[in-house]
């Protein structure tokens, strides 16, 4: 099935990139070695997002649980995100790609919180695709700091508390400014949220596939989008509803 033929494409893909580690381990190499190689399918990610007209892609590149890993596996994180930031603006601004960063920023230094803030303001008026990357992230942190903000509105007369539902709390969580989260995805076997999206997955469909990260092509996408074309997504109604609608 080719991009022209299907009916349904997602509007805002996550992905969990899972298997950087055994993907070097069955290699014999260092971590390091498969997170650098991670790059590669990122880029492939992103082109096929941009090939298909998706219009936002989401990526855990780094959760707030990863600074438990092994010191020098975090410093080799951390130095591949530094030198991927310089290596990969350029080519993303050029292809019309928005990059944001979506996380606690704070618990990075300030030279690599300002190379992910320079990137931000670069690739700002892009609208081709917008690409965010959590790093520091989690889902419940997301749920948390937006009730912070929330708050903060309410006490400062900003909102009533009556104003409050769920489309008022989502314009304060981190990707409010894109699509709904249709398509979750998740490489390297586990079959597990781990904290990523946890509101905005309320609805999403979820793909699970054993490819390992650096595996992952644009082929294995087209497979992953091919699958959610397929599914009937409801949303509350029933079958016969979501029929009827589609041929008004």
């Amino acid at each position: 099935m080719t991009t022209t033929t299907l009916k349904h494409i997602p509007r805002h893909i996550g992905i969990v990139m899972d298997g950087n580690g055994r993907w070097a381990k069955t290699r014999h190499r260092p971590r390091s070695f498969g997170h650098n190689a991670g790059r590669k399918a990122v880029r492939e990610v992103v082109e096929g997002c941009i090939r298909h007209g998706v219009e936002a892609l989401t990526l855990f590149a780094f959760s707030s649980e990863n600074w438990q890993r092994p010191p020098d596996e975090v410093n080799a994180l951390l130095d591949l995100f530094m030198r991927a930031l310089d290596k990969e603006v350029d080519e993303l601004d050029e292809n019309g790609v928005r990059l944001r960063f979506i996380g606690d920023l704070s618990a990075f230094d300030k030279p690599l919180r300002q190379r992910m803030v320079d990137a931000m303001e670069r690739t700002a008026g892009n609208i081709k695709l917008h690409l965010n990357i959590a790093v520091n992230y989690g889902g419940r942190w997301d749920v948390v700091q937006a009730a912070r903000k929330v708050a903060m509105a309410v006490a400062q007369g900003e909102l009533s508390v009556d104003a409050i539902d769920e489309a008022a709390f989502d314009r304060w969580t981190s990707l409010s400014e894109v699509p709904p989260l249709d398509l979750f995805i998740r490489t390297g076997g586990d079959h597990r949220i781990s904290n990523f999206l946890l509101w905005q997955l309320a609805y999403a469909e979820l793909y699970f596939t054993e490819t390992l990260w650096p595996d992952f092509n644009q082929a294995s996408l087209q497979l992953a989008i091919n699958d959610f074309a397929r599914r009937e997504r409801r949303f509350g109604r029933t079958g016969d509803q979501v029929a009827q609608a589609a041929v008004r």
